[in-house]
């Protein structure tokens, strides 16, 4: 069985309360995204530094540009996918969700997100701390999602046996 289920239409668009919504990544949103993600580097290192190597000190935004444009290859092959959490406007990035085949044995989906850190522990980040899960549970064929960060800590996560 593959990841995805043959014929699967991933969402393009997402509702949240108070005119956000999320969408799919490409790599003409580095001009929002490179200064989102520099700006929140520090705790966004220290969420997905050790698993990830991301975001590193040193990343440019010409390297930033290529990791979306790669995130948006992955989202058209349904390798994996990163949906942007943006304004109604699409003139503010707000933070990202990230939904990955399982690396650690025991998912059929492994799950992250984070908003920037003027957002941390807003209702913008309890709005999407909520619709995160249920919209997994209803848009997304997974039976076993692992939400990192949120079931187990990201060290957990780290120590768990590779998937097959």
């Amino acid at each position: 069985m593959t990841w995805l289920p043959v014929g699967f239409v991933h969402p393009v668009r997402v509702e949240l309360p108070g005119g956000y919504h999320l969408r799919p990544i490409s790599g003409t949103d580095a001009d929002l995204d490179y200064p989102t993600v520099m700006g929140s580097r520090e705790r966004l290192w220290s969420i997905f530094g050790e698993a990830w190597g991301w975001p590193a000190e040193t990343m440019s935004y010409e390297a930033n540009k290529k990791d979306l444009e790669r995130h948006a290859d992955e989202i058209a092959a349904h390798e994996s996918f990163n949906y942007v959490l943006l304004d109604e406007a699409c003139t503010a990035e707000f933070g990202c969700v990230y939904i990955d085949p399982p690396e650690k044995a025991g998912a059929d989906a492994e799950i992250s997100w984070w908003v920037v850190d003027e957002r941390v522990g807003t209702e913008l980040e309890r709005d999407l701390d909520a619709l995160v899960p249920r919209w997994i549970g209803e848009d997304w064929p997974f039976e076993r999602p692992r939400f990192i960060g949120r079931d187990l800590s990201w060290q957990d996560w780290l120590r768990l046996p590779d998937a097959d």
